[in-house]
Parts: C-alpha cells; structure tokens; sequence
C-alpha cells in the first residue's frame, strides 16, 4: 500500500534530519507518495505566506504530516508555526514518549514514561495586550471542553495500551480556577476508568520528583504550557531532545515531528542527530498501520544505539547525521 503523506522538511538542521528519515524510510520498504511543502520564513519567501494555503489544503488531502523543526523568532517576528498548526487543525493531544535506549550514558535506566500535554489553550491561546507602559497581561485560557477531551484521550489510551497509571499535573494551590477547573474535568473522566490508577501533583513538586525518581511516573497529563516544560525535563532523562520523538493529534489528522529545535549553529554541517526524526516516523507508520515496518525501523535504530560505534556527538560519538542514517539503514537490510 503507498500512502500519501505530507512533508515539511523544516529549516535548520530540519532538512538534513528529513533527508536522513527518508533515506532509512525507503530502505524499509514504505511506499510513500510525499507532498513536501514548508512552512515558516522559507515558506516566505516562496509564497509569501508563513503558513501556505497549499500546505494546509496538502494536509486536508492527506490528513498526515511528518514536520521537521521550524525556527520561531523570539519576541518579534512571525508566531510559532507548531502553535499555529495545532490550533488550525485542531491537532488537541501532543503526546511524547519518553524511553532510554540502550546504549545512551544517563543517570537513568529504564525510564518509560508518556507525556500527554492539552494542545490547544492554555497560556499558548497568545492573548497578550499592554494594560499601561511597563505592564503586560497575558490570558490563560482553560475549558471545559478542552480538558475533558485530553483527559479522556490520556485514560483511553492508557486502557488501551495497559499502562497502569495516570499522573495529573496542575498549580491548583495558586491558580485555583483554571487549574481547578482542569483537575475537576480530569477527576470526571478518572471515574470511568476504576482500573487505572489516578493522583495529582503539583507541578514544581513534579519536576523534583522527576529528577529523584522518573520510574514513578507512567502516564502524565498536563495543561499546555505544563506539558511543554514537562516534557523537555523529560527528555533530559533519557539523552536530550535529540531522541525523544513526538505527535500532535486531532481527530481529523495527525502531525509527527522531533521535539528538538532547528539549532541553526550546526545546521548545514552534517552533524545533527536525526533519532528524533526517525522515531517520529516510526510513530506515524505505526498510526498509518505500517505496524511492522514500524518496529523494524524502531529496532534498527535501537541496535545502532546498542552497538555504539556510530553515533553522532551529542550522545558521545563522533558520526555525521548521513552515517548514523546509513549505519541505521544496514541494521535494516541486513
């Protein structure tokens, strides 16, 4: 079967972890009819939009994307193309799996964690204006709605997959209405699934625990900018953002994408880690039904790591993006 699927190789270092995915993508054997269109300031400059209509009328085709990382300017500029997207296509569930590989040198072992982060609201709804000189107030924004659909997406997927365990996380000692809302929506939601374990627990208290002891926790759930900060504390357990792949999920469609940045200090020289790319892809060919495949791709890239004589430098190794790609790709015809 060939699936259609969007691309949005990204900038930075995004078009050589794209290049590096596509190459290990082809060796597995995936039939793939890719619509590549970008988004962000290259986008720019060839459409005049930051985020084209042809991108998102692409998408509405194929209702799947993988995205390499796209650059966002800090304070000025044009708004993140991920929170533009996400809001779009209603993309409600960012969901990050965070596992050590093998081989990877951490403090930690053994570490299997899923971050479920609400995608939609939050402080990223970007409702900011000036009161006076000298003073800004941004809105948070928490709903019902939004709450209950995160809620009952973690605790479905945790039924589904057996995972044992639901960690809520809030602020609701200070933020008593918007975070009491989110754990009263959760609260709701926990009730029909008795067999799922559920605690709450204060975010900065999380992030303690996390570091103490990250085999407590199975699957978190959390408010958006919670979960972002979360999530990158994650991955910081298991080997840095380089590794830890990600999906943004909505009923209608789904986009996969490394939750790293577009690094743009090393972008052009070869040496970023495509991993997190990979494992992205992986994700999505398992949610397209490519289910072998999938796994194929998933333990070629776990025997590099085990192997550890190719990997790239900022897990230790010395290895261009293009040779851990080709190391990955004889792990799979071999």
């Amino acid at each position: 079967m060939k699936h259609k699927i969007t691309l949005i190789p990204g900038d930075g270092i995004g078009p050589e972890v794209t290049a590096a995915t596509l190459k290990v993508i082809e060796a597995a054997g995936i039939e793939v009819e890719w619509e590549t269109i970008n988004a962000g300031a290259d986008a720019f400059e060839k459409h005049g939009q930051y985020l084209p209509d042809e991108l998102m009328s692409s998408i509405g085709r194929t209702h799947v994307a993988i995205k390499g990382p796209i650059s966002t300017p800090i304070g000025k500029g044009f708004s993140s193309i991920n929170v533009a997207l996400r809001k779009t296509l209603t993309l409600y569930a960012n969901f990050r799996p965070i596992r050590s590989l093998l081989g990877v040198k951490s403090r930690y072992e053994g570490v299997n964690i899923i971050v479920v982060r609400e995608n939609t609201e939050d402080l990223y709804s970007g409702l900011e204006h000036v009161v006076v000189p000298g003073v800004v107030e941004s809105l948070k924004i928490i709903t019902a709605e939004a709450s209950t659909r995160i809620a009952k997406f973690a605790f479905e997927y945790a039924r589904k997959h057996g995972r044992r365990k639901i960690t809520s996380v809030h602020k609701a000692n200070i933020m008593k209405l918007s975070d009491g809302l989110f754990l009263e929506c959760v609260r709701n939601v926990a009730r029909m699934f008795p067999e799922i374990a559920y605690e709450e627990m204060i975010v900065d208290n999380t992030c303690m625990q996390m570091v103490l002891d990250p085999k407590q926790f199975d699957v978190m759930l959390l408010e958006n900018l919670y979960g972002d900060i979360v999530s990158d504390l994650g991955a910081g357990l298991v080997g840095g953002l380089g590794l830890v792949p990600g999906a943004n999920l909505g009923d209608g469609c789904a986009i996969f994408e490394p939750v790293h940045g577009s690094a743009p200090k090393i972008a052009g020289k070869n040496l970023a880690n495509p991993t997190a790319m990979l494992l992205s892809a992986v994700m999505m060919f398992q949610h397209l039904g490519e289910v072998e495949k999938a796994a194929l791709i998933a333990s070629a890239v776990e025997k590099v790591y085990a192997t550890g004589k190719v990997l790239t430098a900022d897990v230790g190794g010395s290895a261009s993006t293009t040779e851990f790609a080709d190391a990955v790709v004889q792990h799979l015809v071999n």
